[in-house]
């Protein structure tokens, strides 16, 4: 199977202390892959590495072949890839609309339109708050804010850092069948959980403690 994200051993370093030790695993073209692991795994490091928040000081990254790692930050976005952080980072005094868009704004995208109107398709829930302050959502609204934000520029690509954390059991399910759909429809998906079971319906799921990938045999068990 086609390769769309493929990391490499790679190793990051932050204010002396090592906190990725060689992570390795790959992402199917099309795949919906799950990343799990106790809280300072080294999860959201991972993440961050891929769209280019934190360096790497060793291994390498690549999407689709093509060396991500020689990419700055701020244009990895403009290559398809959308990363929805844990803690969300809306902008509470814009709104909804306005938040989803600012990657395109970022980005200078010319189809920025087609994309807003592909987001409201897919999450018909954020289009009735699209003209409300991100400020007056409750938290799991704010999710799927976050998670369409993501989408308006990971038309290849969905980086999801804890996107389940905190979600009423309904409102998990909803956001689970949206990421399947998505997925449905093109994207590939790297999803970051601590609790296997909020991920259970990934293709694949690796376990990652203290900065690098376990083993198979204590790893959380593949599903091809």
């Amino acid at each position: 199977m086609r390769e769309m994200l493929r990391v490499d051993g790679i190793r990051v370093v932050i204010k002396g202390f090592v906190i990725l030790r060689g992570v390795s695993f790959d992402v199917p073209a099309g795949g919906l892959i799950g990343l799990v692991g106790r809280n300072g795994a080294g999860k959201t490091t991972t993440l961050k590495s891929i769209i280019g928040i934190v360096p790497v000081v060793a291994g390498g990254i690549s999407m689709e072949g093509a060396d991500l790692l020689s990419v700055p930050g701020h244009r990895r976005a403009r290559m398809g890839i959308g990363y929805m952080p844990e803690d969300r980072r809306l902008i509470g005094t814009l709104t909804v609309e306005e938040n989803i868009l600012m990657p395109a704004w970022a980005g200078r995208a010319a189809a920025a339109g087609d994309r807003l109107a592909y987001i409201y398709r897919v999450m018909p829930e954020v289009g009735v708050m699209a003209r409300r302050r991100a400020s007056a959502l409750s938290g799991g609204q704010q999710k799927m804010v976050a998670l369409a934000r993501a989408v308006m520029s990971g038309t290849r690509l969905l980086l999801l850092d804890e996107p389940f954390e905190g979600l009423s059991p309904a409102m998990g399910d909803r956001l689970a069948a949206t990421i399947r759909q998505l997925r449905t429809d093109g994207a590939s998906v790297c999803m970051a959980e601590s609790d296997l079971k909020r991920i259970g319906f990934a293709d694949e799921i690796f376990t990652i403690e203290r900065g690098e990938i376990a083993p198979p045999s204590s790893s959380a068990s593949s599903k091809r």
